[in-house]
């Protein structure tokens, strides 16, 4: 009993360490927040800081993509996609597309989740392993910056869109440029990086959608998105919408991300607190009024996108560049956005000894990004 001791504490000291990496952002605002926080502060005080309709809409929206993909709805469209490829290029660009449109319909990190394993499968069944550092770099990009121009492509568009109530069409408008500059940058890449040879996906989903699951779950995602466009009250979705998932698939409700949304809880209350601290404020309000996108997106290399986006905004009304920089900050370092985080737990899963030749072509592709962008984004 006494020499199974150590191989247990050994056990449960890796499964600590798993849990620690698998939530390091979420682990990282809770300190911010019980940091942040003044003793003998009434409860009331920090549920004011939190933004119920973000909360409610990103819930919603989480919940029946889960569903979606219990069914495995998007890896038999992706498939079926992919399979009509004829070169590694095509397959490529085809892969980049799905989580480019993917990301604008279901969220950045949700894209990824889904799609980054059809982009192993695509290339590792077609003998063509050496371009898969490349595509999951380039599917990160596509996932972060497709995901710009829609105000449920990316979590922080969300919050910022309730936030200063941006109305659709202009929220549109400020991130079609770039947006399109994105298309541009990611089609120029692959035709540079990727050769035109042929391959065949000999692989066809063997999955047959049940139709009326798919429609209700289809129609569950429109609902929810009449929520985020503010057309429908979101207490209304917060009824209706675990009801109708707990009747369809119990277990989505399970497997929503409730890690990312802790982690926004947790932001929101560090934002209200460092909002009160005068001197910070007056230091975050300056800087923000000097040139409010270059602050916000440095400040996603370092502390990502999303926490960046609630901490600055309690320090500015310029939303346009708020927006504008959260979004292109989203490429850069690995940590500047969440779903990068994803991507190379995925990548590292799958080629363990790439890891260093991964973070080397990241950070390269990255930052040609994020330089593109930001001076795009100041000239326009």
């Amino acid at each position: 009993m006494i020499a199974h001791r150590p191989l247990r504490r050994k056990h449960d000291l890796h499964k600590i360490t798993y849990i620690l990496k698998q939530n390091a952002v979420l682990i990282v605002a809770l300190v911010a927040a019980l940091l942040s926080s003044g003793v003998g502060t009434p409860v009331v005080k920090y549920l004011s800081y939190l933004d119920c309709r973000t909360l409610t809409c990103l819930f919603c929206t989480l919940a029946v993509i889960c569903g979606l993909r219990n069914i495995r709805f998007f890896t038999v469209v992706a498939i079926k996609l992919v399979s009509l490829a004829g070169s590694t290029r095509k397959t490529v660009i085809a892969l980049l597309m799905i989580t480019f449109i993917g990301s604008m319909l279901i969220a950045n990190d949700m894209a990824l989740i889904t799609f980054l394993p059809l982009g192993y499968i695509a290339l590792s069944e077609t003998g063509h392993k050496k371009y898969l550092c490349y595509t999951f770099i380039m599917q990160n990009i596509a996932a972060n910056l497709g995901g710009m121009v829609t105000p449920f492509g990316n979590p922080q568009n969300l919050f910022l869109y309730n936030k200063f109530n941006i109305p659709t069409g202009e929220f549109t408008l400020i991130m079609l440029s770039p947006f399109l500059l994105s298309i541009t940058l990611i089609l120029l890449s692959v035709f540079i990086f990727v050769k035109n040879e042929k391959v065949e996906l000999n692989r066809e989903s063997d999955t047959k959608l049940p139709i009326k699951k798919t429609v209700a779950y289809l129609a569950l995602f429109a609902f929810s998105l009449l929520i985020v466009f503010r057309l429908i009250p979101f207490i209304v979705g917060l009824i209706l919408i675990p009801a109708a998932m707990i009747l369809l698939d119990h277990k989505a409700l399970k497997e929503v991300d409730y890690g990312l949304l802790f982690t926004f809880v947790f932001f929101f209350i560090f934002a209200g607190n460092m909002a009160r601290i005068d001197a910070i404020s007056a230091v975050l309000s300056s800087l923000m009024e000097k040139n409010a996108l270059i602050v916000s997106s440095l400040s996603c290399q370092f502390i990502s996108n999303v926490p960046s986006a609630i901490l600055l905004s309690e320090f500015t009304d310029n939303y346009r560049e708020l927006l504008l920089g959260v979004n292109i900050g989203g490429t850069g370092t690995l940590i500047a956005s969440l779903a990068s985080l994803i991507t190379f737990r995925q990548y590292q899963s799958v080629d363990p000894g790439g890891v260093k030749k991964y973070c080397i072509t990241f950070s390269l592709i990255n930052f040609a990004f994020l330089g593109i962008l930001m001076i795009f984004c100041s000239i326009i």
